[in-house]
């Protein structure tokens, strides 16, 4: 028996993401997904108002973050299975449909959509394209496109601590249960940033820092070996650079480095 993407409820944090989220929501309406639920997380530009004419259910997180938005977002669907997509991802249209069919052919538990991130003209923004679009984490497991049976998500859940870093603590739980989780090398989506200046790639430096941090902290010894990880993608994405004739990127590793490991100090401590 086949599956339908009118099996799929899509569940879309946003908050404030006005220029991303038009792209995003429509992609999804062609898409063929039974409902959209946009969790918005007390927002101050347009992005209510124009979720609401997309036609999407809106609720609120209420200021509770990010993993709250989502286990809102996956408890209020009614389809058997949800897709957690964040709303800078714009999928083409067939990929829900093509997802779904290698979660089911494939035996998995979950499955992310393979990313093609894409920069503004700005130095920053192409510099986050550029190392996501060639270091490891692009193999990794994360929530920025995944598609799950919604009774799993419910069972597994959300460390609400994580404002930042949630995917990693529910990857580490997911694979401690023995459930089988993959990235798609056959659906592959865009994903955008919202901004391409310093402040934004610093922000998203200090979040992934932080995330890290609190994962130390939260499993102890085990995860301890999280320490190493910006050193050793800041060392392969400048050795990466140079060997490709490309040194304008790093300042973007130094950067990369100096805010993730200031992230990880605050993660540590509180």
């Amino acid at each position: 028996m086949g599956h339908s993407p009118a099996e799929v409820t899509a569940v879309v944090p946003a908050r404030n993401a006005e220029r991303m989220l038009p792209r995003c929501l429509e992609s999804l309406s062609q898409s063929g997904v039974a409902e959209i639920i946009v969790v918005d997380g007390c927002s101050t530009d347009g992005t209510v108002g124009l979720a609401l004419a997309a036609g999407a259910r809106v609720l609120s997180d209420e200021g509770r973050g990010l993993p709250w938005a989502r286990t809102l977002g996956v408890r209020s669907s009614s389809t058997r299975w949800v897709l957690l997509v964040d709303s800078d991802v714009v999928f083409g249209l067939t990929g829900v449909a093509d997802l779904l069919t290698e979660l089911v052919e494939g035996g998995h538990d979950a499955l992310q959509a393979g990313l093609e991130s894409v920069g503004g003209p700005g130095y920053w923004g192409q510099a986050l394209a550029h190392h996501h679009r060639t270091g490891r984490s692009r193999l990794w497991f994360g929530l920025v496109a995944t598609l799950v049976d919604r009774d799993l998500m419910l069972g597994v859940g959300f460390d609400d601590s994580f404002k930042s870093g949630e995917d990693i603590e529910l990857r580490w739980r997911m694979r401690q249960s023995g459930l089988r989780t993959a990235v798609s090398r056959r659906v592959v989506v865009e994903h955008r940033f919202a901004a391409d200046d310093f402040e934004f790639a610093c922000d998203q430096f200090l979040m992934d820092g932080t995330g890290l941090g609190r994962m130390i902290r939260k499993h102890g010894w085990r995860g301890a070996r999280l320490m190493l990880l910006p050193a050793a993608a800041a060392v392969r994405g400048s050795a990466l650079s140079l060997a490709q004739g490309q040194p304008r990127w790093l300042r973007y590793y130094l950067a990369f480095f100096w805010y993730n490991y200031a992230g990880m100090a605050r993660g540590l401590a509180s």
